[in-house]
């Protein structure tokens, strides 16, 4: 006689929990003044709407530790320009009961790579780079509403990236084909990285952060061979 459901269920796991990795990007709050954290925000999101659109984002408040935070204001704001807040770090006790207690938000810890150096230490010097680098090489056309990333490593697609893709990786990005959606490399902080592909036309590119839109992409380098990196904390595109 063939187990019921529920005999069934006993026998199998309905979820596992595990622990992992997830990059977030971080909203770091330099003001109380909610009115111009909503009226700034707004003006960031409509620079690239599709980017922020449902994106998960933690609050660090490491630079306004245990002042007063309209912590409701904030989540509302944020939600009203489409972002997703999911966590608060940096503050002290009582911040933290507050946004728990009051906005609904958790106490989270930043990767140690994200943790802002204190006031009296001396800037660090850069990382060296790892001592294994991986590559990661797709053969096939990265099609709409696929996400490619490649941890610790670079990545290589061989074909094209169609709009609303979008490619990730800790190092470098390779594109031998049309890159029409969204390609971030050094998505850990490497500044050093760089995108290079045979044909832009892409929605969004960005290194370490720093990101150019495809209405402030000059027209002229649209359909060429192009190398992207940064240079003076400004996001260079050069045809090659």
């Amino acid at each position: 006689m063939p187990a019921s459901h529920s005999e069934s269920a006993e026998f199998v796991n309905a979820f596992e929990i595990k622990s992992g990795a997830v990059n977030l990007p971080v909203l770091k709050l330099l003001s109380v003044d909610m009115e111009y954290v909503s009226s700034q925000l707004w003006q960031k999101v409509r620079q690239a709407p599709e980017f922020f659109r449902n994106a998960p984002m933690a609050i660090d408040i490491h630079s306004l530790a245990d002042v007063d935070i309209d912590f409701v204001g904030l989540v509302r704001a944020m939600r009203d320009c489409g972002l997703i807040p999911v966590g608060l770090c940096g503050g002290a006790e009582r911040q933290n009961q507050a946004a728990q207690a009051h906005a609904g938000l958790s106490v989270i810890s930043l990767a140690r790579h994200e943790l802002p150096p204190p006031a009296s230490a001396p800037k660090p010097k850069a990382a060296p780079p790892p001592a294994e680098v991986h590559t990661k090489i797709v053969e096939q056309p990265v099609r709409s509403g696929q996400r490619i990333y490649v941890a610790g490593g670079d990545l290589v697609v061989m074909s094209q990236v169609s709009a609303g893709a979008e490619i990730m990786a800790d190092g470098n990005i390779h594109v031998y084909g049309t890159l029409r959606g969204r390609a971030l490399a050094g998505v850990q902080g490497n500044l050093g990285c760089r995108i290079f592909c045979h044909d832009l036309q892409a929605e969004l590119v960005s290194i370490g952060g720093h990101y150019k839109i495809s209405e402030n992409i000059d027209d002229s380098l649209r359909g060429v061979p192009v190398q992207i990196y940064l240079q003076d904390q400004s996001l260079v595109i050069q045809r090659i």
